[in-house]
């Protein structure tokens, strides 16, 4: 990842879930600091995931909490593969 924000390669490099694979200890939040350091100025960095650190929060130009109005699993519907996982 840190290559893709790095080299210019992407103008979009998308981490899903990289907030759940530092809360999980599988990234440190310096690791996370640095690769948004290691961004060139034309890539743009989306990180997804709940808890993400206070320290990356305070870093970021954008920050969405985003929440289910109505969801599908509500009522009974299963996940499917592909979509959801």
């Amino acid at each position: 990842a840190r290559a893709a924000v790095a080299d210019g390669r992407y103008a979009l490099v998308v981490l899903d879930e990289v907030d759940v694979a530092w809360s999980l200890g599988l990234l440190s939040e310096a690791d996370l600091l640095a690769l948004l350091e290691a961004r060139r100025p034309e890539v743009e960095v989306v990180f997804t995931g709940r808890g993400a650190p206070a320290a990356l929060l305070a870093r970021a130009d954008l920050v969405t909490e985003m929440r289910a109005v109505r969801h599908y699993f509500a009522t009974g519907t299963p996940a499917r593969a592909g979509v959801e996982y």
